[in-house]
Parts: structure tokens; sequence; C-alpha cells
């Protein structure tokens, strides 16, 4: 398994609520297990360490038994009811971000972890388990698992009051589209050869299922493109939806040279919905969403709609810097792979915010802001995205601002006219 495809795993791994505490719960029973060993190993050393009562050790383990479970119980509760908030009053499609979120998942497993370490400890040292240098390490570990549960529930406190609240959940979003972003500005082409548009030559080698393409195991179609003598040219991002009936891949190979197309059908990891890791536009829809919903009658907050597009502005100002510095050697030199469209990513984002909040002044000035500093980015494709997305904002603030002076102030915050627009 290649390293990309080990990240990908490891990556879905940690989305998972139950990893963590399954994890902390193995080295809470092992640190008991440690406490056993360390009674025939310190008979040297036995006059110099502090006798414990083990009634007191006994009582306090009770206590954190006891506190614990309804710590965890709590915990959970809240993460529920943080996630259902953020389903309802953001987007569904950011339950992933929000469900991964470290500070959750640490104090979950600390609080579980530091049941099981109680509950089996207790019932080892009521069975007379420990003898003196046993009974020490067992109370030193209690004292240690106490300092770590109440730091991790203080500073978890001011964590779970954020969590699942609007602006929480729209930099969790940011944070993941950025990172979405850095990796694709650091690698157009997927460390693979770079081509603007995807080349139509060769084989096609199709979808075997309906869904999103999550991952390209990039060293995995390089492996198979050496052994078969072939070149093979992308044409399915991951985010791209597929079926049966649409093309992964073309591969051109010399003549007469068996194919065995299940090999780099696999090479594609298609699911049955996009994610945040290598798909960037998708991080731009669900902020798109957010604002989107933010903007509709039922909600009417055009506030979050402006928050939005100074994200949106960051996330592109950001990439279109790190695209101007990127020198990137390509690792798989027979895959060819188109680079990411920034007028999809324009589209993705802008569209939803200048349709639904082309009535409401304060957005459409803030989106024409917002385009004409991306314009004035020194990115060529990006400017001639800008420019016109900027000109149709411009077209649909006109059909829908009733007051000609609301109009008026949105074109003072635009460089774009109009009357440049053919929308033939």
């Amino acid at each position: 398994m290649s390293q990309g495809r080990t990240i990908f795993d490891i990556n879905r791994l940690r989305e998972q609520l139950w990893l963590r505490p399954f994890v902390i719960c193995l080295l809470s029973i092992l640190g008991v297990l440690a406490a056993k060993l360390a009674d025939g190993s310190g008979d040297n050393f036995i006059r110099y360490i502090p006798e414990i009562d083990a009634g007191a050790l006994e009582t306090l383990l009770s206590i954190m038994a006891s506190s614990m479970m309804v710590i965890a119980t709590f915990s959970v509760t809240s993460m529920v009811s943080a996630y259902a908030s953020a389903s309802s009053t953001a987007t569904p499609r950011s339950f992933k971000v929000i469900i991964a979120d470290d500070a959750s998942q640490n104090a979950l497993s600390a609080f579980i972890g530091a049941f099981i370490f109680s509950i089996v400890a207790l019932t080892a040292l009521k069975n007379d388990f420990f003898a003196t240098i046993g009974v020490f390490i067992l109370f030193s570990l209690t004292i240690f698992v106490f300092s770590i549960v109440i730091i991790t529930f203080v500073r978890w406190v001011d964590g779970i009051a954020r969590l699942g609240r609007m602006g929480s959940t729209i930099g969790k979003v940011e944070s993941a589209t950025a990172k979405a972003l850095t990796s694709r500005a650091n690698a157009p082409a997927l460390h693979g050869l770079c081509k603007s548009v995807a080349s139509l030559e060769g084989r096609p080698i199709y979808a075997n299922a309906v869904g999103y393409v999550q991952h390209i195991d990039m060293a995995a179609l390089q492996k198979h493109a050496e052994k078969t003598h072939a070149r093979i040219t992308v044409v399915a991002l991951p985010g791209t939806l597929v079926a049966p009936s649409r093309v992964l891949a073309y591969v051109q190979t010399e003549a007469q040279t068996e194919l065995d197309e299940v090999d780099f059908i696999q090479s594609f990891q298609i699911g049955e919905e996009r994610l945040f890791d290598n798909d960037p536009r998708f991080g731009l829809i669900v902020l798109s969403e957010i604002a989107g919903r933010a903007l509709s009658p039922a909600v009417n907050d055009p506030g979050t709609a402006i928050v939005i597009l100074g994200t949106v502005l960051r996330l592109f100002t950001d990439y279109s810097h790190m695209r101007k510095h990127c020198n990137e050697e390509p690792i798989y030199n027979r895959i060819t792979v188109p680079e990411l469209s920034v007028d999809d990513m324009f589209d993705d984002i802008f569209t939803v915010i200048a349709r639904d909040g082309a009535g409401l002044v304060e957005v459409a000035t803030r989106l024409q802001k917002s385009l004409s500093i991306l314009a004035s980015s020194g990115d060529q494709e990006m400017r001639s995205a800008a420019i016109r997305h900027g000109k149709l904002a411009l077209m649909r603030a006109k059909s829908s601002l009733v007051m000609e002076e609301d109009y008026k102030t949105v074109t003072e915050a635009s460089g774009f006219h109009e009357k440049s627009v053919n929308l033939s």
C-alpha cells in the first residue's frame, strides 16, 4: 500500500469517534498491568517507597469511576447536540469536519479512558493484586490520570461551548479547505505531469461503481503504468461524480500490450460522499451552502454571508500566492493530471452568493469588493474568473435592487461594468 493511500485511510479512521477512546482504554489497562509488573522489579528500593493506604486509594478510584461515567455521558450528549446544531444551522455537509474535531475526541477519550482505568484498577486492588510497590505505582498513575482529566475538562469546556456554533463551523470548514488548497497548490498535478486540459487519447478506463472519486493512488497508477509501459491521462479528479459510463482515465499503451483494467480502476477510491482531504472544491461548496442558507428568507442572516466572503477572500489570496511560488518536479512521470480549474472554483462559491444576495445591498457590495481584490491579485486565471463573476453579479444586483441608490452603491464598490457583459 502506498503512502498516499495509507494517509487517506488514517484520515478516515480519525473521523471515527470510537478509535481514540478504544486506544486510550487499551493504554489504561496496560497502565494497571505495568503497576503489577513493578512489584517484582524494585525489591532493592522498597524501603524508599512510601506506603500508600490501599483503602484511601480504593476510595479515590471509586470516586473516579462514578464521576467519569457521568462526565463521559455528559460529553457524548453535548457533542451529539453540537453536531445536530451544526447540521441544522450551517449545512449537513459540515458534519465530517465537525466530528473530526481533535479537542472533543481527546476529551471523550480521556473521560472514557479514566473510567476504564479506575474500574480495572479498582477490581485488581480489591483482589489484592498489588504489593507495596504496585500500590504506589497505581497511586501515582491515578494522580496522573486525575491531572489529565482535570486539564482536559477545563480546556474542553471552552471548546464544547463553541462546538457547533456558526463561527466555529465556518472556521473548521475554512481550515479543511485551506489544507486541501495548500496541498493542491503545492502539487497542481498530484505530483504527476501537469496539463491544463486532459487529453482524450488512449483506451478509456471506466468506473465500476456510482459515487464520487475520493482519492487517487498515484503511486499505484505509476507502478501499473511502468509495468505495462503505458502513459495515463487522468480525467476524473477527486470530487468528480462517476458511474460505469464515466471515464476515469485514458491509457495509452504500446501495440499488443496486455492491459488489466482492474488494476487501474482500483487506484481510484470511489465512495458515496465527497471528502475535504483531496477535494478543495467540496470545501468551497460547503461554504457556499452555509452562505446560501444564511441568505434564505427563513434565516435572513446576511452577516454570515459577509463572513463567508471574507473567508473565501483569504482562501483564494493564499492559494494565488502559493501558485506563484510552486516549482513542482513531477514524481509520477507517466501520469498526466489536469489542473484544478479556477473558473470552476469561482462558480462553486460565488454563484450562490451572487444569486441569493443580489437583493441585499450590503452583501452585493461586499461581493464586488472581494471580486475586485481577487481581480487585482496578479493571477491571470483568477483575474479573468473574478471579472466574469463581478459582471454577472452586477447584472443580478441590477435586476433585484429596487432603489437606484442601492445599485449605485454596489457599482461604486466594483471595478466592473455590466455594459461589457456578453451572455451569449
